[in-house]
């Protein structure tokens, strides 16, 4: 059965929907490659790459510490990156006894250097979790990147957050794609810079 010009109409429109965020992210390329840069940096010096998100974040956390620490390009180096997602066990554990807006914070005093990097995610940029998370980095001395959607929220907006990169959908899935997107052109980048020589020099933090 032929598609109908309504039906194509709005598989138009659907893919129209998503222009406008796509192409608010590329306006934002000096962000995003600052944020790169700055995370290489940390790389280099030693540090790995700690990543969190609460509800469908959760995942992309997973997703993004797997492509840094095994990498789908051959040839590309292996970076030290962890979820703090994955283990149910603490997960629970922290948010039955301090809350659930505590258990990102929590894993983050425990287990993270000052030279580290964490990177919160969050589809409408009101996460607690992520917020507290990224407040205890910032105090710790860690880099801090923000991944958030809508108009970016009290996450964005917060002066614990180095760097931040919005989707600007109100559409969860259109900010899920669109951070899919966004996490790989970090790992891309990173790669960039820690291959490039004299790029880190002089360093920053």
């Amino acid at each position: 059965m032929e598609p109908s010009t309504v039906h194509a109409a709005q598989a138009r429109e659907l893919f129209d929907r998503r222009i406008a965020p796509v192409e608010g992210v590329a306006a934002d390329a000096d962000a995003v490659a600052a944020a790169c840069h700055a995370m290489a940096a940390r790389f280099h010096r030693g540090g790995k790459l700690i990543v969190f998100g609460s509800g469908g974040p959760t995942t992309d956390a997973q997703h993004v510490a797997v492509e840094f620490v095994h990498p789908v390009i051959v040839g590309k180096r292996a970076l030290p990156a962890i979820s703090l997602t994955t283990d149910a066990a603490t997960v629970t554990g922290v948010a039955e006894e301090v809350g659930v807006a505590e258990v990102f914070a929590h894993q983050i005093r425990h287990l993270a250097e000052p030279v580290d990097i964490a990177l919160g995610i969050s589809a409408d940029g009101r996460c607690r979790g992520v917020l507290r998370g990224l407040a205890t980095a910032h105090d710790m001395g860690l880099l801090t990147v923000a991944l958030c959607g809508g108009d970016g929220g009290s996450v964005a907006a917060a002066p614990a957050v180095d760097h931040v990169i919005v989707a600007r959908s109100a559409d969860p899935r259109i900010v899920k794609e669109i951070h899919v997107t966004v996490y790989h052109v970090l790992w891309e980048l990173v790669h960039v810079f820690l291959e490039q020589p004299g790029a880190l020099t002089p360093e920053v933090v």
